[in-house]
């Protein structure tokens, strides 16, 4: 519809100007033509010459020509042209005006040397008919062709959907909880990346799932020991009236409750951290570090061991994710004073590599098994050195926390005496 609507607009308006322009022409040529005296026209007081025009078949007075005096007398006019005056404006050019009640579009030239004007005039109504008989003529294949143009396109885009509507159908048949690979077949290839797309959706979801599966299975087991110890020291208080058996099942209830208690926070903790922001700020890595150790001074204190830390000035403040960076130093540390021995000590230093900045954290314990360090960071993996109270998930949320923030987690040996863990920010520039 907007198409037709153009053409015509647009037709109408190219045939009216060459329309135009033939009538300023026309005028203009027998004007040129009497300054030649090649048309004559009337003496002072005779008849009208009347120049003969063949007719166009059904076009009759396609153009009518008037040749008045100055003074307001005819003194020609071409073959069939009305008897009024074919427009009364005085100045040159175009004009419209109405003669026997029929509209006229007509063009005027003044030969001031012979003392007459030359009119030239269109019949609107002959015009228009003219025009709608162009229209005619583009819009006819045009109104013929479309139809089949509408069914090829038809054709074409449902052939084309008909492999994505087969995949839909395919989707919309599986159940939620199926999450294999598509089944192949033959398909075009404007289709070959969604289907791998959606395979490597499914993929991804499948191990996202497995792995909440066994972290939930997990999760309930290490939940489970502890609270059936408290279970079972509970019974042995109510059962013994002995005060030393007493105070063993207190006391080994207290260690449940701080395992418990430690495994939720962690759990908690890797939760936050792995759906934590990674927006950067500035952050003074001496003051993260004294907060850290700082929140574990109970900790240290209670097993007998000494935290130091060496934080020297490395040139300003860290563009780093401060939440994620204190979440992976706090864990570190918490197990390095967790395998230490009583009286044993800790180092947490800040160093530069290069580009790179590192938080360095070293023990004196046992340090973790060469056979154990390639999937230390997998979670509900422990060491003995994490002693009774360890849940597996410190360094998990540790890996977790740096692969955040675009740094790793490298694990060296003390000279076969405890363990270096070394946080590392790769090309970490100054906030």
């Amino acid at each position: 519809m907007s198409a037709a609507l153009w053409i015509q607009t647009s037709t109408r308006a190219e045939v009216e100007h060459v329309l135009d322009a033939r009538l300023a022409e026309a005028a203009r040529m027998v004007s040129s033509l009497m300054s030649g005296q090649r048309i004559a026209v009337a003496q002072a007081g005779g008849a009208p010459i009347s120049v003969p025009m063949p007719a166009v078949e059904g076009y009759n007075r396609q153009l009518s020509c008037q040749i008045w005096s100055l003074d307001g007398v005819m003194v020609g006019r071409s073959n069939g042209a009305p008897d009024a005056v074919l427009t009364d404006a005085a100045a040159e050019g175009y004009s419209r005006s109405t003669v026997d009640g029929e509209p006229w579009h007509v063009y005027s030239v003044i030969n001031r040397d012979l003392g007459v004007r030359v009119m030239v005039g269109d019949s609107l109504a002959v015009r228009d008919r003219l025009v709608r008989d162009v229209l005619a003529g583009l819009l006819l294949p045009v109104a013929m062709i479309l139809p089949i143009l509408a069914l090829l396109i038809w054709v074409s885009v449902a052939r084309g959907l008909a492999p994505l509507d087969r995949l839909a159908a395919t989707l919309r048949a599986r159940s939620p909880s199926d999450l294999s690979p598509l089944p192949a077949g033959p398909e075009p290839q404007e289709i070959r990346p969604v289907r791998r797309a959606l395979d490597t959706l499914f993929a991804r979801l499948a191990a996202a799932r497995d792995v909440e599966r066994d972290f939930t299975t997990y999760a309930a087991h290490e939940l489970k020991t502890p609270l059936a110890g408290l279970r079972t020291q509970a019974q042995v208080i109510r059962l013994s009236d002995d005060p030393k058996v007493q105070a063993r099942a207190l006391a080994a209830i207290e260690k449940s409750v701080d395992r418990t208690d430690r495994m939720v926070r962690q759990l908690l903790e890797l939760a936050a951290v792995d759906r934590s922001d990674v927006a950067t700020e500035p952050t003074d890595p001496g003051r993260l570090m004294a907060e850290t150790v700082d929140d574990l001074a109970v900790l240290a204190e209670a097993r007998g061991v000494t935290v130091q830390i060496l934080a020297p000035d490395i040139g300003g403040p860290l563009g780093t994710n401060p939440f994620l960076l204190r979440a992976a130093l706090r864990n570190v540390v918490e197990n390095a004073i967790h395998a230490s021995p009583v009286g044993g000590r800790v180092t947490v230093a800040l160093q530069r590599q290069g580009t790179d900045i590192e938080l360095v954290v070293r023990d004196h314990g046992q340090g973790i098994p060469p056979d154990l360090r390639d999937r230390a960071s997998e979670r509900f993996t422990r060491g003995q050195a994490g002693g009774p109270n360890g849940s597996g998930l410190g360094l998990s949320i540790v890996a977790s926390a740096m692969e955040r923030l675009g740094g790793e987690v490298i694990f060296d040996d003390s000279d076969g005496e405890g363990q270096i863990v070394r946080l590392r920010l790769r090309g970490n520039g100054q906030g």
